[in-house]
C-alpha cells in the first residue's frame, strides 16, 4: 500500500502531578486502549510523548490529541505565572486589591491577598465610558503605547486592559488595544472585553489579569508541545480541554488560557457523565483521586453543573463558565506530618512522582501511598503505572518515623490513621457539594476514578452515607477519556441590563446570530469530525432591585420566537421553581445573555469496553494479608479486567487492573454490570 495513511487515531491525554494517563480511540474501527506513565514535572512534553509510544502510537496514524491540562490550575495555586501588567481606567488602579471585600479569614482583620499583578504594574491611564455606553473620552493612543512600553521595562512579559463600563462599550478597549500591541513585542495581550463581555468591573479586570498572567507560561508549554509533537510526526491537530467541559484549539488556548484553569479536572466530569448515562444513574457524585488532588463534583438528574464563575484560591476570580468542581489537597501521593499540636494532617503538600512516595525508592516522606502499600492494599510487587517494584520496609520506616513515634502509634495503627485523616477529608469535600447544598447522600452513586479512587471507594460510602460506588472500566484514565468524547464548546455573555418591559427583541437577536456565527467559525477551525452542532440559550434574570440573578433556558432557539412574553413566562416558572414562590409587582430585569455553540463529538459506545467471557477461576491470582480495622485479614485476589461481567465478590479483597486497585471492604459486596463497571454495595 502506498500514498499517505488517513490519520484516524484520536488520543486523550491527561497530565497529573504523578502520571500522565491516555485514552487510544480508533474511530474506524472502534478499537481503544490506554496507557499510563509517569509525569516528568517541569519538562511534560517528555511524559507526553512517553505515554503516546507506550500506547503503541505509530507514526502518522494519530489525527488529534486532546489534552487535559493542569499547567494553568498549577501556576495559579503556586503562583508561578509569568509577570504581567495591567492599564486601567484612571480611579480605578486598586479594583483587584480591593475585590468584594471579602477577606481571607472571616472573623477579625488577618489575612492578605496579593493580586496576580502587583500594584507597581498597574497604570492608570485619561479615558471614561459612562454605564449606558456613551464615550466621555476616548484613550491617547500615544499614552497607552507609553504605558505599555513602562510596564515592559518593568518586567511584564504580558500585558491586560481593563476598563471601566468596557462592558457596555468596548470602543475604548479596542483603541488602546490596537495601539498596546503596536508596542507590544509578542501576542501576550489581554483585552477584557475579548475575554468577558459582562458586566461587573471586578471579575472582569480579575479574569482579564489571570488570563494575561497565565498567557506566557501556557504559551510556552503549548509551543514545545507542539515542536515535540512535530518533530516526532505523531499528531496533527491538537485540542485543550476548557474548564467547561468542552474543547477548543490551542491556538485559542493560547489567547485565553484562562479557560482551560480547571481543564483536566473537567475532562474527568465529562467522562464521568457520559458513564453514568450508559449504566442508567442519575445522580452522581464525582471523585477523582489522583497523585495530588482529590477532585469533587456533583451530577444531579444527569446534568452537570456549569458555574458562572470560580475562584482558584483566594481572591483569583475567574468569571467564566466553569464545571462546577471542588478540589483539595488529598490524593495517593498527599503528605502525613504531625503537627506542633500534635495533630495528624494529610496533605495538602505532595511527594508527586518525584521524589514520589517512600515506597517509590527515591521518596523519604510518608504518604497515602505508602500506607496503602503497607496494609496490604497495593501489591508492592504489581503496582499501578508501571513502576518496578515497590519498598514495603522503605514505606515502614517512614511511617514510623513521620507518624508512629510522634503519636506513639505502631506502624499499622499510623497507616490506618493516615488513611482515616484522608478519608475524613474526601468525605467533608463530598458533603460540600451535596449535603450543604440541599442533595441527600442516599440517592447518589459514587464515581471514584484516578489511580487512587478504588481504594478509598468503600470507605467514602460508610461515612458519607452513600447509595453506592460505581467504579468504570478503567477508572485511572477517566480524565483521559473525557478528553476523547468531551464536545466542542464556545459560550460568550454579553451585558443587556435592561428592564425586561424595554428588551429590544431585534438587538437580542442580532447578538445571538453575530455569537452563534462566532462560534461556527471557532469549531471549524478546530477541523475535527462533529455529529451535529447544538445551540443552546439562556437569560440571567433577576427582579428589580435584586443583587443575585438566576439562570433562565431560553423557550426556543429558533430565529423569531423569541417575546418578552415568553421570557416574563419563562423566568416566572424558573423563579418559583428556585424559591417557591414570584413577586408579582415587581419588574423582572434582564442582565445577560448566554451564548454556547456546541459540537457533538461522534459518540462513544462504552458497551466496547466490556468484558468478553472470563471466569472468576481464570480472574482469582490467589489470597493476600490485608489490614483492617486493626486486624488482618485474608484477602482473595482477583484480575479485574478478566472478570465476568456478572462477577459477585464479597470482601475483603482487592480486584488489580494496570491503572488502578480496588479495595473491597469487609461487609462490602463488589458486582459487575454489563458494561464492564464494578458496583460497591453494602453486603446484604
Amino acid at each position: 500500500m502506498s500514498g499517505r495513511v488517513t490519520p484516524r487515531v484520536i488520543a486523550g491525554v491527561d497530565v497529573g502531578g504523578t502520571f500522565t494517563d491516555l485514552f487510544f480511540l480508533d474511530e474506524a474501527n472502534g478499537r481503544s486502549w490506554t496507557a499510563k506513565v509517569p509525569s516528568t514535572r517541569g519538562a511534560e512534553a517528555e511524559g507526553f510523548l512517553a505515554g503516546l509510544e507506550a500506547g503503541g502510537a505509530k507514526r502518522g496514524l494519530i489525527g488529534t490529541i486532546v489534552h487535559g491540562t493542569t499547567v494553568g490550575t498549577n501556576a495559579l495555586l503556586e503562583r508561578k505565572g509569568g509577570p504581567a501588567g495591567l492599564i486601567t481606567t484612571a480611579g480605578f488602579r486598586d479594583v483587584l486589591e480591593m475585590r468584594r471585600r471579602d477577606r481571607p479569614a472571616t472573623w477579625g482583620l488577618r489575612g492578605r491577598f496579593d493580586p496576580v499583578i502587583p500594584r507597581d504594574m498597574r497604570v492608570e491611564v485619561a479615558e471614561r465610558t459612562r454605564a449606558d455606553g456613551t464615550v466621555l473620552q476616548s484613550p491617547d493612543p500615544e499614552a497607552i503605547a507609553a504605558a505599555a512600553r513602562l510596564l515592559r521595562e518593568r518586567g511584564a512579559k504580558a500585558l491586560a486592559i481593563a476598563f471601566i463600563n468596557a462592558h457596555a462599550n468596548p470602543a475604548n478597549e479596542m483603541v488602546a488595544a490596537a495601539a498596546a500591541r503596536g508596542a507590544w513585542p509578542d501576542p501576550h495581550v489581554t483585552v477584557a472585553t475579548e475575554i468577558l463581555l459582562e458586566i461587573r468591573e471586578f471579575e472582569r479586570s480579575s479574569t482579564a489579569a489571570i488570563n494575561a498572567y497565565l498567557q506566557p507560561l501556557v504559551a510556552e508549554y503549548l509551543d514545545r508541545l507542539e515542536a515535540a509533537m512535530t518533530a516526532s510526526g505523531l499528531a496533527e491537530r491538537l485540542l485543550i480541554v476548557q474548564s467547561n467541559g468542552g474543547a477548543m484549539t490551542a491556538s485559542e488556548a493560547r489567547a485565553f488560557p484562562a479557560r482551560t484553569a480547571l481543564s483536566g479536572p473537567a475532562a474527568g466530569v465529562v467522562a464521568a457523565a457520559h458513564l453514568a448515562r450508559a449504566a442508567g444513574i442519575a445522580d452522581v457524585v464525582t471523585g477523582d483521586v489522583g497523585g495530588t488532588s482529590f477532585d469533587v463534583s456533583l451530577i444531579a438528574g444527569g446534568e452537570t453543573a456549569l458555574a458562572p464563575q470560580t475562584s482558584i484560591g483566594f481572591g483569583m476570580v475567574v468569571r467564566l463558565p466553569m464545571v462546577e468542581i471542588t478540589t483539595i489537597g488529598a490524593g495517593g501521593g498527599s503528605i502525613a506530618t504531625v503537627d506542633a499540636g500534635g495533630l495528624l494532617r494529610v496533605g495538602p503538600e505532595s511527594a508527586g512522582s518525584k521524589p514520589g512516595p517512600a515506597c517509590y525508592g527515591s521518596g523519604t516522606r510518608a504518604t497515602v501511598t505508602d500506607a496503602n502499600v503497607l496494609l496490604g492494599r497495593i501489591d508492592a510487587s504489581r503496582p499501578i503505572g508501571g513502576r518496578a517494584r515497590l519498598d514495603v520496609e522503605a514505606a515502614r520506616d517512614a511511617i514510623s518515623r513521620d507518624v508512629g513515634t510522634p503519636l506513639g502509634l505502631d506502624p499499622l495503627t499510623a497507616a490506618e490513621a493516615i488513611l482515616r485523616v484522608a478519608n475524613s477529608r474526601m468525605s467533608g469535600a463530598i458533603r460540600l457539594v451535596s449535603v450543604e447544598r440541599g442533595h441527600d447522600p442516599r440517592r447518589f452513586t459514587l464515581m471514584p476514578f484516578g489511580g487512587g479512587g478504588g481504594l478509598h471507594a468503600c470507605a467514602l460510602i460508610r461515612e458519607v452515607g452513600l447509595a453506592r460506588a460505581l467504579i468504570p472500566r478503567f477508572p485511572g484514565v477517566t480524565s483521559a477519556l473525557g478528553c476523547v468524547i468531551a464536545d466542542l464548546r464556545r459560550d460568550v455573555v454579553v451585558t443587556l441590563n435592561t428592564p425586561l418591559a424595554e428588551v429590544d427583541i431585534a438587538r437580542v437577536e442580532r447578538e445571538i446570530a453575530r455569537r452563534t456565527a462566532d462560534g461556527h467559525a471557532a469549531l471549524d477551525a478546530a477541523g475535527v469530525r462533529l455529529e451535529r452542532r447544538d445551540l443552546v440559550l439562556a437569560f440571567d434574570m433577576l427582579y428589580q432591585g435584586q443583587t443575585h440573578t438566576i439562570r433562565v433556558p431560553c423557550p426556543s432557539v429558533e430565529p423569531g420566537s423569541l417575546t418578552r412574553e415568553t421570557l416574563a413566562h419563562a423566568f416566572a416558572a424558573q423563579y418559583e421553581a428556585a424559591y417557591g414562590r414570584t413577586l408579582p409587582g415587581i419588574p423582572p430585569r434582564v442582565l445577560n445573555l448566554h451564548v454556547a455553540v456546541i459540537g457533538r463529538r461522534p459518540f462513544f459506545d462504552l458497551a466496547s469496553l466490556a468484558p468478553s467471557g472470563g471466569s472468576l477461576g481464570a480472574a482469582a491470582r490467589g489470597t493476600r494479608r490485608v489490614y483492617v480495622d486493626g486486624a488482618w485479614h485474608e484477602a482473595a485476589i482477583y484480575a479485574r479486567l478478566e472478570l465476568p461481567a456478572d462477577a459477585v465478590i464479597e470482601g475483603p479483597a482487592v480486584l488489580e487492573q494496570p491503572d488502578t486497585t480496588i479495595f473491597v471492604d469487609p461487609g462490602m459486596v463488589a458486582r459487575g454490570d454489563r458494561l464492564g463497571n464494578i458496583i460497591l454495595e453494602r453486603a446484604r
